[in-house]
């Protein structure tokens, strides 16, 4: 019998790092049971979660007696381990370039993020203004993905890849907001949020906000 495996999220079922590692299950058809943590409530610092995930932060997924934080830390490893569906391009290159993807949106575009939270998408808009700072982000944002989107592509690399599944979440922040994107980026968002182990996680039952 293959060793169970748990996926520890946020209990508002909105951050966009435990979405990443559930959809990579998914694609990898593989059974799993989620655990929501309620952050609100600091339930990632009390003891029985902060001995279990290193960083104590979601996602965190428990693999038979092996635990994995950080979320393309985790879907790095769900592809090294599971056969299926490739969650990162084969060619080293096109590999590398994701993971470079994955990590500069995690790091950086800090005012789109803070200024529309993933809440804009799984709980409703925000209706303040973006600043001049998430303004120039969202700018630089678009210069990346047409950079790395060429047109007349549905994917980022030819092949699906889990930083199409970053890279679209990122894009609807604004677009779900009804903030301006431009017509290419926010058609492939669109493409890659009705992808089925994305609407697995949009149909999950969240709590009022």
């Amino acid at each position: 019998m293959p060793d169970p495996l748990s996926l520890y999220v946020d209990a508002q079922f909105v951050s966009p790092y435990a979405m990443s590692v559930y959809v990579a299950l998914h694609e990898k058809q593989l059974d799993f049971h989620i655990s929501p943590v309620d952050l609100g409530a600091l339930e990632h610092r009390a003891a029985g979660f902060s001995q279990l995930s290193l960083t104590q932060r979601v996602p965190t997924l428990v693999h038979g007696d092996f635990a994995l934080s950080e979320s393309s830390a985790i879907t790095e490893y769900i592809d090294e381990t599971f056969p299926g569906t490739a969650l990162y391009p084969r060619e080293p290159q096109a590999r590398a370039r994701a993971r470079q993807l994955q990590a500069w949106l995690r790091s950086d575009l800090m005012p789109v993020r803070q200024e529309r939270s993933t809440e804009v998408i799984f709980y409703g808009p925000a209706s303040v203004p973006l600043s001049a700072a998430a303004h120039h982000a969202a700018k630089t944002l678009f210069q990346v993905a047409q950079a790395l989107l060429p047109e007349g592509t549905e994917n980022l690399f030819g092949e699906w890849s889990i930083a199409d599944v970053d890279l679209a979440l990122m894009l609807n922040r604004l677009v779900m907001n009804g903030d301006a994107v431009p017509q290419r980026l926010a058609s492939y968002a669109d493409r890659q949020w009705q992808r089925p182990s994305v609407q697995r996680w949009v149909a999950l039952e969240r709590p009022p906000r």
